[in-house]
């Protein structure tokens, strides 16, 4: 059912740019300091797709500077801890996928955080052997993890980069030092979460006088500028060596956990290899484990393929069921299968084998809904078994967030990478001295022990992060990201499905209304999504609730081969903006 590639780009030729405003202007600022940046951009020489219209502008100028897509990607991710300090950082971790243009190989750079030498697997268990609640288990030194954003940046720049870190983080020093206007995504989540912020040096920092920053006012963030100048002067060193780490694992021993400065020093970025799949003819690269993302979006990719989705409208209740149902099957394999290769065995085979996809389709029926979705055995199409067993786990767990860019530059390479402190400012917990914000990326582990991803030392936690590079004919064509916890799988799955099965036009796949559900008591969806669609799922025993909400952010790229062209799209669910790069025959050597 393969279908050209021109399909999918069917819209461009008659695409008019629109630049779309992206925050209200606070009452003390007469203008939008962002108001020059669109959503939608097509570039010649490039393109730079972020969750903030300033990290996109870093990006870009280094694009426009002769930079190749991994010293963007590098320059972003520095900006984006300034910029969007709840989200990620150097304080955390991630997974970066390289689409190297000359070697034609794609490769993922994966700095995921480890726990602690010391964390123990009922870390997570009160004195009676209960989960400990997770507002308390996610704000304490045991939830955070051993981070690697700096090591996986360092590793990039050694295998592609062409321009040195104490460059790429320069703008980055400076906007730290200066500041910059908060935008209405930063505004409320320190509003969101100012208790959180008030039990460390963050207080001083997003609460000054105890009272949070609004929109419109500028954060200065002097700490982070130092942190910032030592990695400038002495690299990753600085934090896995000096003074930073220093710092830092003293901060988590304040507050309960066990990381000591041996942890920073033993941590090291691995260079893994994607998981590969086919859906309508096209190839797809996505994340390996640690993270569930790439499996799992495939296994629900493969299940749907035998659907025909398209033949029902986008909106309609079908296609909602239909994926409804493929959701439960994919989280209950990945709540029973998932974890760290190093520590288990994951059947990935197994998972995404042709006879345990019909299987699986067996169990959906458009006449009803299957209230009892379980975990299958993949490992019968694969060879092993488990020395594990899924344990039951406490429903009190609350969804992640972190960022998601893209950016493809005119060699041919191309980069998507999602990067995360897990909760919206992590723990809560600043490092004094140097502002760097601490995950909590542990309570990505099992709470209570005995299954596949239950908290060992050294271990790396379970993600959902799903950085995806869609392929035709071998020629990378669209990257999909997003952030959102385990809504990332379906964010990711969702957008390739409205631009290759729905044939929509990139924004339009993008923005179109997105459900997520993992098993038959948890349902969200976004406004749009219809009512009468709504109820016709009800009554089948779909537990949607009454209020839609916001579900992921994705960042994404279009590469049209054919006219030369990137075209790239930030989601309007934050102030993200899209950025091309057109050099108009300047400054074109070769990378």
């Amino acid at each position: 059912m393969k279908k050209a590639a021109s399909v999918l780009f069917v819209y461009l030729s008659s695409f008019i740019l629109v630049f779309a405003p992206l925050a209200a202007a606070d009452a003390k600022h007469k203008q939008d300091p962002y108001e020059k940046y669109g959503e939608v951009a097509v570039g010649e020489d490039g393109m730079v797709a972020t969750a903030h219209p300033l990290a996109s502008e870093i990006g870009a100028d280094v694009l426009k500077k002769g930079g190749n897509a991994v010293d963007a990607a590098v320059a972003i991710q520095f900006a984006l801890n300034v910029t969007e300090p709840m989200m990620s950082g150097i304080g955390g971790g991630g997974f970066m996928m390289v689409y190297d243009g000359k070697t034609k190989e794609t490769t993922i750079i994966n700095s995921r955080e480890r726990a602690p030498a010391g964390a123990e697997p009922d870390m997570f268990l009160d004195g009676k052997g209960k989960p400990i609640p997770f507002a308390e288990r996610s704000s304490g030194g045991t939830a955070v993890g051993v981070p690697g954003t700096l090591k996986g940046l360092e590793k990039a720049l050694d295998m592609w980069g062409t321009i040195p870190m104490k460059k790429l983080i320069q703008p980055s020093i400076k906007l730290a030092d200066k500041g910059f206007p908060i935008d209405p995504v930063l505004a409320a989540a320190i509003e969101d979460n100012k208790e959180k912020l008030s039990r460390s040096a963050a207080a001083e920092v997003f609460l000054p006088g105890g009272e949070p920053l609004e929109e419109g006012d500028i954060l200065v963030q002097k700490d982070l500028a130092k942190a910032f100048k030592l990695i400038r002067k002495d690299g990753s060193e600085a934090l896995y060596e000096g003074p930073i780490g220093d710092a830092l694992a003293e901060t988590v021993q304040d507050f309960g956990g066990s990381m000591v400065k041996d942890d920073l020093e033993k941590y090291e970025a691995a260079i893994d290899k994607p998981v590969w799949g086919e859906y309508q003819g096209y190839q797809i690269a996505s994340m390996p484990p640690p993270s569930s993302g790439g499996v799992f979006l495939l296994q629900m990719l493969k299940i749907l393929d035998g659907f025909d989705l398209s033949q029902y409208p986008v909106r309609s209740w079908e296609k909602y069921h239909l994926m409804s149902e493929a959701m439960h099957l994919a989280y209950a394999d990945r709540a029973a299968y998932a974890g760290d290769p190093e520590f288990v065995e994951v059947p990935v085979k197994g998972l995404l084998d042709k006879d345990y996809i019909k299987e699986r389709q067996q169990l959906i029926s458009l006449d009803e809904m299957n209230t009892k979705p379980e975990a299958g055995d993949p490992w019968k199409y694969e060879s092993g078994k488990p020395d594990y067993s899924a344990a039951a786990q406490p429903a009190d767990r609350q969804y992640g967030e972190t960022t998601h860019f893209t950016v493809a530059d005119r060699w041919g390479n191309v980069v998507s990478y999602t990067t995360t402190i897990e909760q919206v400012f992590g723990t809560g917990i600043m490092v004094p001295g140097f502002g760097v914000m601490l995950n909590n990326e542990l309570t990505d582990f099992d709470a209570v022990p005995g299954g596949a991803n239950e908290v060992q030392p050294n271990k790396r936690p379970l993600s959902s992060m799903t950085p995806t590079i869609v392929f035709d004919n071998d020629k990378p064509v669209l990257t999909v990201g997003s952030p959102g916890g385990p809504t990332i799988i379906t964010s990711v799955l969702q957008t390739i499905i409205h631009a290759i099965e729905y044939d929509m036009e990139l924004k339009a796949a993008v923005e179109e209304p997105r459900i997520y559900t993992n098993n038959p008591s948890s349902y969200r969806f976004e406004e749009g999504v219809p009512v009468s669609a709504l109820q016709r799922l009800k009554e089948m025993g779909h537990r949607f609730g009454e209020k839609p909400e916001t579900i992921g952010n994705v960042q994404s790229i279009l590469i049209d081969h054919k006219q030369g062209i990137f075209k790239g799209v930030a989601d309007s669910s934050r102030s993200g903006a899209a950025i091309g790069v057109d050099l108009k025959g300047k400054g074109k050597k070769k990378h």
